[in-house]
């Protein structure tokens, strides 16, 4: 299904009842990285998925785009929907997208899941995503295919579940280079960490262990800075811990769920 949000046509699907559940995903990904905890979680939520702008099969306008901008998208989404309230599941990109929305329009959240994700972009952020944009200008998308592979995955696991990999792989390679360069563009300079205290809902912190791109100590500092935060560090996992370790993260999530849902 697709809505108008501000400037582009969003893509969405909606699975199961009860209380609403968003979630958000990574750079490169589109709504599908979900598929595994959005049937498990639609046992007891109404779960929204949505793709990006830029992403999957929503609208791609010309960049650079925005943390509030993306932000925007999510509220105009929901107002489009008449979401009021809702659970919040974020994964690198989703996960800066939720901190950037709860500071931004707060009370719209009941919790957030923030995965693999940080507050606040390191000294070389913007030179390490300005190259590749222009690697994936000049060469296409392919081009960085490996490079976020080996990211996002352990290499155990990138040797055990080349059919994994390669669905994710695909996915990459179909994601639109206008819209992988505007959303390099926003997260690049993400910067919220200071403002993280602000928060006022219970948050679940996860990030894989291996995960170098969004590491551990990114993690740390995010749950040490919202009150009522938990942590959980998954063994054997890199970016896309969801993936990788997905029992384990389903387990985190219905552990948290008991407590807040």
């Amino acid at each position: 299904m697709k809505v108008r949000t501000n400037d582009i046509e969003t893509n969405y699907v909606i699975e199961g009842e009860g209380p609403w559940l968003t979630m958000s995903h990574s750079l490169a990904c589109n709504l599908s990285m979900w598929d595994e905890q959005a049937k498990l979680l639609a046992r007891r939520f109404k779960v929204l998925r949505y793709d990006a702008r830029g992403h999957g099969a929503s609208g791609v306008p010309p960049g650079p785009y925005t943390l509030d901008q993306l932000a925007d998208d999510a509220k105009a989404l929901f107002d489009a929907l008449g979401i009021q309230r809702t659970h919040w599941v974020g994964l690198s990109m989703g996960g800066m997208i939720g901190q950037t929305f709860a500071l931004k329009y707060p009370g719209r959240f009941q919790s957030m899941v923030l995965a693999d994700t940080t507050s606040r972009r390191p000294p070389n952020a913007e030179q390490m995503w300005a190259d590749r944009v222009r690697t994936a200008r000049a060469q296409g998308m392919e081009a960085v295919v490996e490079s976020t592979l080996a990211r996002w995955f352990t290499e155990p696991y990138r040797e055990k579940r080349a059919d994994v990999t390669q669905r994710i792989a695909q996915g990459i390679r179909a994601t639109p280079v206008e819209g992988f360069a505007g959303c390099c563009d926003a997260i690049a300079r993400v910067d919220v960490l200071d403002r993280l205290k602000e928060i006022r809902c219970p948050t679940l912190v996860i990030v894989g262990e291996q995960d170098h791109g969004t590491p551990p100590e990114a993690a740390k500092l995010i749950a040490a800075n919202i009150a009522d935060s938990e942590l959980v560090v998954i063994p054997s996992a890199a970016h896309l811990s969801n993936i990788e370790q997905a029992d384990v993260f389903n387990k985190a999530l219905l552990t948290f769920y008991d407590r807040v849902a």
